[in-house]
């Protein structure tokens, strides 16, 4: 590799390592140990107009008969709910932020069956996280792969019309060629 090549693959390394970094700032796993009772809440400061997508799974295995579940409650800045769900194992929320500060999500066991306490997993997504980035990808893939396609069709279409006239005048021109030579 010479030194002007190396050169210019740093920029784009670089900006590769920029965006790289900027997408697992977005992005949050938690595990919460939610205790038999109280609550567990997590807080995360967010500007306007900022989407968010968060998915939680409750995990307990002291007891396989025992089902506990789960409520949750996000709140934002000034108190308003966005989202509330009681009675549930599994969930997701998501909500676009209309007002810039500390959006509040707060878990707490609701069912009897509370045991020892169980854990929650708690994958929070804030922004340019949220988006599936492997559908974008596939999708343009597929509108480029579709142009080709296209581009690729209509060649061969004017190829056939070439060849068709070409061997229209090869015929128009043999004809009149024998003609003269009073072969026909």
């Amino acid at each position: 590799m010479t030194a002007a090549a190396g050169a210019a693959t740093r920029p784009a390394l670089v900006v590769g390592a920029l965006v790289a970094a900027l997408m697992m700032l977005g992005s949050e796993a938690v595990w919460l140990d939610l205790p038999p009772s109280g609550t567990k809440c997590v807080s995360e400061e967010i500007q306007p107009n900022v989407v968010v997508v968060a998915d939680y799974m409750l995990m307990y295995e002291a007891h396989a008969t025992a089902h506990p579940t789960v409520a949750v409650k996000v709140t934002s800045p000034y108190g308003n709910t966005v989202h509330h769900k009681e009675n549930a194992t599994v969930g997701q929320f998501a909500f676009t932020t209309s007002e810039a500060g500390n959006y509040l999500a707060c878990f707490w066991l609701d069912s009897a069956e509370k045991g020892s306490g169980v854990s929650l997993n708690l994958d929070w997504k804030i922004g340019i996280a949220t988006k599936d980035w492997d559908s974008v990808a596939k999708k343009e893939m597929r509108e480029v792969s579709e142009k080709t396609n296209s581009r690729v069709a209509w060649f061969s279409i004017l190829s056939l019309g070439v060849c068709v006239v070409v061997s229209a005048l090869q015929l128009w021109h043999l004809q009149g060629f024998f003609q003269k030579k009073k072969l026909i």
